[in-house]
């Protein structure tokens, strides 16, 4: 049997050299199979997992297995303006990890000093792999509501983690955390599971931490050409992940004037450390609300 396309048939040789222990040679045909888009995956995952020279795991110095289930990835490899969507993926998780570290200085709260982080709406780990680099993976805990991503943030990056719910109250905590992170859910929920999350995921932050979150803001609205309604929250039924129920996940924008409502409401205006406008890949608004000791 052959294989259909020039860059499967790579792919199956290389596989075939591989198994017979001739590493260098399998490496030459990884790399021109990572070339082609049908096998671009498959082979860098092939690189990475046998340490061959010249793999992204020698610059990163990181663990750069990609799930094929990551949405994220997925993204970038259908974007127009991504040439070289593994490395566009990883520099991603890199500029997270640079922003977040940034916004948690102006709140004296040093990223290298926090040793115990949930990182909530993880995804298959396109962060979660450079936060474990940052402060180890036994600081961090990642929870998703895809059960697959869970597992496989924690095989592949050692870390403790546990499947979320579509509706909050169906989570339990585990514990509380001193930094909780929640990285672009807001911009995904509806009305009616909005405020819910926000009292809810305060509840996982243990006293004297913080609770880190993003929002599509006033620049979002404007690159999208979205017009706001009264409430001050818009939802559309669409999103980049092809493994939640659009209802429950779609693509949601919010007024400052909302978000400090539902702060407010449900937490307490005071509680509100820092609001940083467009800070996360310069379209995204963080909030920091911090839990009294």
């Amino acid at each position: 049997m052959t294989s259909s396309t020039p860059a499967a048939a790579l792919l199956a040789q290389a596989q075939e050299q591989l198994h017979a222990g001739n590493t260098a040679t399998a490496a030459s045909l990884l790399f021109q199979a990572r070339q082609a888009p049908e096998t671009r995956l498959a082979a860098h995952n092939l690189i990475e997992s046998h340490q061959l020279a010249g793999g992204f795991h020698e610059m990163m110095g990181l663990n750069c297995l990609i799930s094929p289930r990551d949405d994220i990835f997925h993204f970038f490899v259908g974007h127009p303006t991504s040439i070289n969507p593994l490395r566009d993926y990883f520099a991603d998780g890199w500029r997270t990890l640079a922003e977040l570290m940034l916004l948690l200085e102006k709140v004296n709260r040093p990223l290298s000093q926090v040793q115990n982080f949930l990182e909530f709406a993880s995804g298959h780990g396109r962060f979660t792999r450079h936060l474990v680099k940052a402060i180890g993976a036994q600081a961090v805990t990642v929870s998703d509501v895809v059960e697959d991503a869970v597992q496989f943030s924690t095989h592949t990056f050692g870390v403790p983690g546990f499947v979320s719910a579509t509706q909050p109250e169906h989570v339990i905590w585990p514990k509380q955390y001193e930094v909780v992170f929640v990285l672009s859910l807001f911009t995904h929920l509806p009305k009616a599971s909005w405020s819910r999350w926000l009292s809810h995921l305060y509840q996982s932050v243990r006293p004297g931490g913080v609770l880190v979150f993003t929002t599509h803001g006033l620049v979002a609205q404007q690159r999208q050409n979205v017009a706001m309604n009264d409430e001050g929250l818009r939802f559309f039924p669409s999103s980049e992940s092809n493994a939640i129920e659009a209802q429950e996940y779609g693509t949601t924008f919010t007024s400052d004037a909302f978000v400090r409502a539902q702060i407010s409401q449900e937490i307490g205006l005071e509680h509100l450390q820092l609001f940083a406008p467009a800070s996360f890949w310069n379209h995204q608004d963080t909030y920091i609300i911090a839990k009294p000791i």
